[in-house]
């Protein structure tokens, strides 16, 4: 039995729409005869808006379509032979050649027959047997298969590491929303009251501020009604025709001139934006310091890790740049050029807060320092080397010392003291402005030793940075 071939391309072509040049979808004949695509035809008439044949020109008073059933059962089978070679042992064929393909042509990545290897459009061009390219490429398809195998797999760790995360999320989310309940339910009565005083204060201000303005108010109106009154006496002179009796009344009027006016000026008074609209949960923070002491209890200065030219009280709470270099033994812990020093007492766990008075010092340094710090040679006290820091320079101002370059602290005035808060396992450390509560900056790490308090009170520049750092307590200062 023969196997079935391809069709013929002279017939084949016959199955194409002229419009669109492809197999016929659902045909339609038109009164001319001629045959297209039902979307392709009404397509092209609803474009040019008349009812013509693309074929023949001819125009037709209707948009009247036959369905070509017979058209329409080849083009099905030509399309089932088209997509379908194999079928019955039918081979695939040359579409200029009707030669049955045997090679590929790996230049052009085409099946070609025989004839096409030996044309000009081929030539120099490089071939193989169809069978070979299909180990080829079944290769190639396996390398990129297995690729995108462990490229899967590498996605669903992801997956999973991200849901894992996004559950931790989850989970802190719901811890610290119980903490924050928690601690804050102590604090309500007197954020309560803070809010309450607040919000009074703020309506008398609103008060006073709006009766100024209404008074003044009043007045311009009053100024205006009379001028209203004298504008409307002069129109009614001007008006008069009687030469005796206008001079008569010009003489009799004692007539009110500019300066007899109030000089009013627009009352412009603001309400305090800083007063109602600043930094109040510190404020509140300050009022609620007899409930909430998160200070260590005995904060003092290490003069083990003094360096030479400081000098420290007795009680050691107290560090200020001596005169001249002390003998001491030049111990590991010990700061040798910096002058600097350490508090006594590391902290790993657990949040504490301290304050250290700076008066009207112009140097200081003050902070956190991790346990393993340098504390030979030069040292540059950042982040990047194991320092949490602000200071204050007389060129630069108030700063944090961030890297690479120094972040400028906003204040409003000096502070004369400077509160340090550090909880360890949220990895912050925040500053503030101590006389009013005020935030100053805040660094986030995680943290993996023990931190110690850090203080530097700057060189003493012509006897005006003499006076020493003193650390003081939270209540009573």
């Amino acid at each position: 039995m023969a196997s079935r071939q391809q069709p013929p391309q002279s017939w084949t072509q016959e199955i194409n729409c002229p419009i669109c040049l492809e197999d016929f979808t659902d045909p339609v004949s038109l009164e001319c005869g001629h045959n297209f695509c039902r979307s392709c035809i009404t397509g092209c008439w609803e474009q040019g808006q008349r009812n013509l044949c693309p074929e023949c020109r001819q125009e037709f008073p209707d948009r009247k379509l036959t369905v070509n059933r017979n058209l329409a059962s080849l083009a099905k089978k030509v399309r089932k032979l088209n997509l379908n070679p194999e079928e019955g042992g039918s081979k695939l064929h040359c579409e200029d050649h009707q030669e049955e393909l045997k090679l590929f042509c790996e230049t052009d990545k085409k099946l070609i027959c025989l004839i096409c290897r030996d044309s000009r459009e081929h030539k120099s061009h490089n071939f193989m047997p169809i069978k070979e390219a299909v180990e080829i490429y079944k290769d190639q398809l396996k390398s990129a298969l297995e690729s995108l195998s462990e490229k899967k797999s590498m996605f669903l760790e992801t997956e999973l590491k991200q849901i894992r995360k996004i559950s931790e999320v989850r989970e802190q989310s719901s811890s610290l929303q119980t903490h924050i309940i928690s601690k804050f339910s102590k604090m309500q009565q007197i954020l309560t009251e803070k809010e309450q005083r607040l919000l009074r204060d703020l309506r008398r201000e609103e008060a006073r501020i709006l009766d100024t303005m209404e008074k003044n108010l009043q007045k311009i109106q009053e100024n205006l009604n009379s001028i209203e009154e004298e504008l409307s006496k002069l129109q009614k002179q001007m008006e008069q025709q009687d030469r005796m009796k206008f001079l008569k009344e010009e003489i009799s009027q004692r007539r009110r001139t500019s300066e007899d006016y109030d000089k009013l000026a627009l009352s412009d008074e603001k309400l305090l934006l800083g007063m109602f609209n600043g930094p109040l949960q510190y404020t509140a923070w300050r009022e609620m310091l007899d409930t909430i002491t998160p200070a260590p209890a005995s904060l003092t200065l290490d003069p083990n890790t003094a360096n030479p030219w400081l000098t420290v009280s007795e009680d050691r709470t107290s560090v200020r740049l001596g005169d001249k270099q002390q003998e001491l033994p030049d111990a590991p812990e010990r700061f040798d050029r910096g002058a600097f020093l350490l508090g006594t007492e590391g902290f790993a766990t657990g949040k504490w807060y301290w304050q250290v008075e700076v008066g009207n010092k112009t140097w200081w340094g003050l902070g956190v320092a991790l346990e393993s710090v340098v504390r030979k040679g030069e040292i540059d006290p950042t982040p990047e080397v194991g320092y949490w820091t602000v200071w204050l320079f007389p060129k630069c101002g108030y700063v944090a010392r961030t890297s690479p370059s120094l972040t400028p602290l906003t204040l409003s005035a000096g502070p004369r003291k400077i509160g340090v808060f550090l909880d360890c396992e949220a990895g912050q450390v925040s500053f503030y402005n101590a006389d009013n509560m005020s935030h100053l900056h805040t660094y986030t790490h995680t943290f993996t030793e023990t931190l110690f308090p850090f203080f530097c009170p700057g060189p003493n520049e012509d006897g005006e940075n003499s006076a020493p750092l003193n650390i003081c307590g939270v209540k009573g200062h």
